[in-house]
């Protein structure tokens, strides 16, 4: 045989393929009816394993492998089909319905908003892209920002993600597993950062700089051009500012902005000392009670998942199905676990679409933990 003959015995299996995949999930449609009638669950492992082993025994041990991963894909496939029949009611389905039909159609200009750090802050800026004119209340820690919304002293908070060169707020996320929260927004905000000191100091006067360790990361490669100045975390780029302009000393310095440059009467002796010009920080505005602004489009969640093999895969595979488009994926060890993970889902998707609702809903019945963020819009 010629190859395009093999092509054409190719194309004809692919139809009768097609042809027979059409009719399982027609089949599949019909079960997921039995299944909401008798309050059955859709997932049937014991069958699904059945199914595996005489696939395997069928197809023999050189291509099993091959075998048992177009099955579990097609297992996947059906389960989204059939939840997708089902329309399961939860809690969750509930509160995102209210929210879709009771957030106002303009998000506010003004609000009172909890940022971590001191006027001059980095979250400060965030705010005012995010709403214009915010009443901001600053604190000392990213804990006190969850819990100032949760205990509704401000209505929002605006909290550091993750930044385009030194990766992501690792403390943010771990507090993300412990507060009730939505996401409402996200923006970004170019950072450029300067070696601020007290007019008149010199680079030779400098024997220590001061800054958030985020900032420090993302000027690494300056500070490593000075081997023998002491580098120095502390709480905020703004309160680094502060520290250096109410100090007695002339040899320490802060890396921030220029805008505390200003506020805290500063001389900017070395300018855009970042690793990148292209340095982003991308900030989320969180609220207690949920809200899904019209035109809402990016979809965050926080899953664990069973530790063993094709686990991530399988999750995968249920937002492809639905042509959803992943733009993140973030792992984190869940603290006094063993080996354990929390995954950070972001993609692109809005919980109008009905088969998008129902696939977070499947996962807020899954026996693994499952955190609902928030659908939003990044501005």
């Amino acid at each position: 045989m010629n190859l395009n003959e093999i092509r054409k015995d190719i194309d004809d299996i692919d139809n009768n393929l097609t042809n027979l995949f059409k009719k399982r999930m027609e089949l599949a449609a019909k079960i997921a009816v039995i299944k909401k009638e008798k309050d059955l669950p859709v997932i049937n492992i014991k069958r699904e394993n059945e199914i595996l082993t005489q696939i395997s025994e069928m197809v023999g041990p050189n291509l099993e492998r091959y075998a048992r991963c177009v099955y579990n894909t097609l297992f996947d496939v059906s389960r989204s089909y059939q939840n997708s029949k089902l329309n399961i009611v939860s809690p969750l389905r509930a509160e995102i319905v209210t929210a879709l039909k009771e957030t106002p159609a303009l998000f506010p200009e003004s609000a009172s908003v909890a940022c971590q750090g001191i006027e001059g802050a980095y979250s400060q800026f965030a705010a005012e892209k995010i709403f214009g004119f915010p009443k901001v209340n600053y604190f000392n820690t990213f804990d006190s920002v969850f819990t100032a919304v949760e205990k509704g002293l401000c209505t929002y908070g605006v909290l550091p993600i993750e930044n385009s060169s030194y990766g992501t707020v690792g403390h943010v996320y771990d507090l993300m597993r412990e507060h009730k929260f939505h996401i409402t927004r996200s923006t970004k905000l170019r950072i450029t950062h300067k070696l601020l000191v007290k007019p008149g100091t010199s680079l030779s006067d400098i024997t220590e700089i001061i800054s958030h360790e985020q900032a420090l990361g993302q000027c690494a490669g300056f500070l490593k051009s000075l081997p023998n100045i002491k580098i120095t975390p502390v709480d905020n780029t703004a309160a680094a500012a502060e520290t250096v302009a109410k100090s007695k000393r002339k040899d320490i310095a802060a890396i921030s902005s220029e805008a505390c440059a200003q506020l805290y009467g500063l001389e900017i002796l070395k300018d855009d000392i970042q690793i990148s010009d292209n340095n982003y920080t991308r900030f989320i505005c969180i609220s207690k009670d949920m809200q899904i602004y019209p035109g809402a489009n990016k979809l965050s969640i926080m899953l664990s998942l069973p530790h063993k093999p094709m686990s991530l895969y399988h999750t995968i595979a249920k937002f492809s199905s639905l042509g959803v488009n992943l733009t993140k994926l973030e792992s984190r060890p869940v603290p006094g676990s063993d080996f354990e993970f929390m995954f950070y889902f972001d993609m692109e998707a809005s919980l109008v679409n009905e088969q998008v609702l129902n696939l977070i809903c499947e996962f807020e019945q899954s026996p693994e933990t499952f955190v609902y963020l928030g659908n939003y819009i990044e501005v």
